[in-house]
């Protein structure tokens, strides 16, 4: 199968986008290009596969749930901003706070923001676990394993349900979780090969893990 880079593999799997998601889905890989020739947010190895390896990977939560209009999410250990900023575009409606501990990381991240006008991202360079608000939901990207990551992100969840899904962690992780997994009664692994049919999901999942108001 030729390998599908650029935007077509995003509108292969999200037909309905509008007009100002594909523009600004579009831009990404330019501006993602320019200032990781300025500060080295990506692998230069997964700059070249920005759609696959990046976007269409963050966008495996949007297969998961859609987001409720006015929902509340954080994403911890952002990085370059995935999976928050294509989820940013995809759900124009919600609020997303991305968190991570280097700073020059979320200076491209609010340039990039800045950039596509996305007014739904705010970003903060501390610590998660100094972080003092709550969400519906905290994503992330396989910063460590669940266990510490519950930890990180305790007491961090909304009472109030908006969505589909209870409150709790959408997490991006790849490989056998066995393991990692087996004292949460109530996960569930959605496998996103499930959506998605490039070899690079063969082995990669969302899970999800309702957690408890406080």
């Amino acid at each position: 199968m030729a390998k599908l880079h650029t935007m077509k593999l995003i509108h292969k799997y999200f037909p309905d986008l509008s007009a100002t998601q594909i523009e600004q889905f579009s831009a990404l890989e330019g501006l993602y290009k320019d200032w990781n020739s300025k500060i080295n947010v990506v692998s230069r190895k997964d700059i070249d596969e920005l759609y696959l390896r990046h976007v269409l990977h963050s966008l495996g939560i949007a297969k998961v749930i859609q987001f409720a209009d006015g929902s509340n999410i954080l994403d911890v250990g952002t990085g370059g901003g995935f999976p928050g900023v294509p989820l940013a575009i995809m759900f124009p409606n919600c609020n997303f706070h991305l968190v991570d501990s280097i700073n020059k990381k979320l200076k491209v991240i609010d340039a990039v923001a800045n950039s596509l006008g996305l007014t739904n991202i705010k970003t903060t360079h501390s610590r998660v676990e100094a972080i003092d608000e709550t969400y519906d939901f905290i994503v992330s990207r396989a910063v460590t394993a669940m266990p510490e990551f519950t930890k990180w992100v305790k007491g961090k969840i909304a009472r109030k349900q908006h969505n589909e899904l209870k409150n709790g962690i959408l997490y991006l992780k790849g490989g056998d979780l066995t393991e990692e997994l087996k004292q949460y009664k109530t996960v569930k692994a959605f496998l996103l090969s499930d959506y998605f049919e490039e070899d690079f999901f063969e082995t990669k999942k969302v899970i999800y893990l309702p957690l408890k108001y406080k």
